[in-house]
């Protein structure tokens, strides 16, 4: 066996077995003896090692998967809802408030996105409003 391969498997069941915490059963004297069994028995624990943490990593990647998922579906339930009050919103608004909306939001620094107090803020409640000015301008 080349010298650099046989190294190469010493190191890395060693280092496994630290980073797993398990201690070797074999004594490293017998991973010095080049017979056929020895690479076997080095290449089984590599093998069951990689194993242990591949099952480990798919673990904390499902477990993150289904964090995000769940996050996912509240932003989901949030935006339907903002879209609601959004469109409530416009259609109790004036056509005055709308234009002074809009030009609120014209005006606004494109790197701050919003102005305090106005996109950003949640809406009063509807029970708060004078009811003149629920039903926008006589017509």
């Amino acid at each position: 066996m080349d010298l650099g391969v046989y190294q190469l498997r010493i190191c890395s069941v060693s280092f496994l077995s630290s980073v797993l915490g398990t201690e070797s059963t074999t004594p490293i004297e017998h991973y010095s003896s080049s017979s056929g069994a020895s690479v076997v028995a080095i290449d089984n624990k590599i093998e069951q090692a990689m194993d242990l943490v591949k099952s480990h990593l798919m673990y904390a990647v499902r477990e993150e998967v289904e964090v995000l998922k769940e996050q996912i579906k509240e932003l989901i339930e949030r935006n339907s809802q903002l879209e609601q009050e959004n469109s409530l919103l416009k259609n109790l608004a004036s056509p005055e408030q709308l234009a002074q909306f809009q030009a609120q939001v014209q005006t606004s620094s494109p790197t701050t996105g919003t102005q305090p107090g106005t996109l950003g803020a949640s809406p009063a409640p509807l029970q708060s409003l004078p009811p003149n000015q629920c039903t926008g301008p006589p017509m």
